[in-house]
C-alpha cells in the first residue's frame, strides 16, 4: 500500500467527483446540478464556477462516465440538455472514491509553507500574526459546532455530515497548534537565539 501510485485519471478535476455523486439519484441538468452542490454545501469542499461545471460535464460525457439523456425545449427557459450516470461512471466514482480515502496523498497547504518560513519573522511579529489567526480559527470552530448542532438538532443522519466533522476536528486541531506554538515563541531563551541568529545575517 504504501508508495501507491495514484491512478491515472480520464477526468481528473475533482469537481467531476461531485457532479457524478449528484446524478446517483437520477438525471438532471448543469443548471440544476449547480444548485444541488450549492444546497447540499458542496460548495465548501469543491470550488467551481458555472463554467468550469459545464466545463467538467462535457469532460465526463466525452469519457463515457456521463451520456445525455434528453433535450428539454421551453418558451420560458433556453434548451436544457439532461445528463444521466452510465455504468462506467458508477464504477469511475466509486474506484476514485476508494482510492482517495484509503490512501493518503501529499498535500502543500499554504500555512504549512508558511511555517516553515516562520523563523525570518521576529517572534514578537510571529507571535501577533499569529494571534489574529487563532482568533479567526476561533470564530470558524465556532461556526462549525453550531452548524452541526443545528443539523444534528434538525434529525441530519451523521453520515451525512462527517466532512464538517472532519473539518471542526482539523479546526479544533489547528487552533491547539496555534496556540502551542504561540507559546513556544514566547519562551525568551528561544527570543534570544532568534536575535542572535538575526544579527549573524545582517
Amino acid at each position: 500500500m504504501e508508495g501507491m501510485v495514484p491512478k491515472q485519471r480520464k477526468v481528473a478535476n475533482p469537481l467531476a467527483l461531485f457532479v457524478l455523486a449528484e446524478l446517483m439519484p437520477g438525471p438532471t441538468h448543469p443548471y440544476e446540478l449547480g444548485r444541488l452542490l450549492t444546497e447540499h454545501g458542496k460548495d465548501r469542499n469543491v470550488r467551481y464556477t458555472r463554467s468550469s461545471l459545464y466545463t467538467v460535464v462535457n469532460q465526463l460525457l466525452k469519457a463515457g462516465f456521463i451520456a445525455e439523456q434528453e433535450t428539454v425545449r421551453d418558451t420560458q427557459r433556453p434548451e436544457r440538455t439532461i445528463y444521466t450516470i452510465t455504468e462506467t461512471g458508477r464504477s469511475e466514482l466509486r474506484d476514485w472514491l476508494r482510492e482517495l480515502i484509503a490512501t493518503p496523498r501529499d498535500e502543500y497547504p499554504q500555512f504549512v509553507s508558511a511555517l516553515s518560513l516562520l523563523m525570518v519573522l521576529p517572534p514578537d511579529d510571529a507571535i501577533d500574526l499569529l494571534g489574529k489567526r487563532l482568533a479567526i480559527l476561533h470564530h470558524k470552530a465556532e461556526a462549525a459546532r453550531a452548524e452541526l448542532d443545528t443539523a444534528a438538532a434538525n434529525g441530519i443522519e451523521w453520515i451525512y455530515l462527517v466532512d464538517d466533522q472532519y473539518r471542526l476536528a482539523a479546526l479544533d486541531f489547528e487552533r491547539q497548534f496555534v496556540t502551542g506554538l504561540i507559546d513556544s515563541l514566547k519562551d525568551p531563551a528561544y527570543q534570544r537565539k532568534w536575535h542572535e541568529m538575526a544579527k549573524g545575517m545582517a
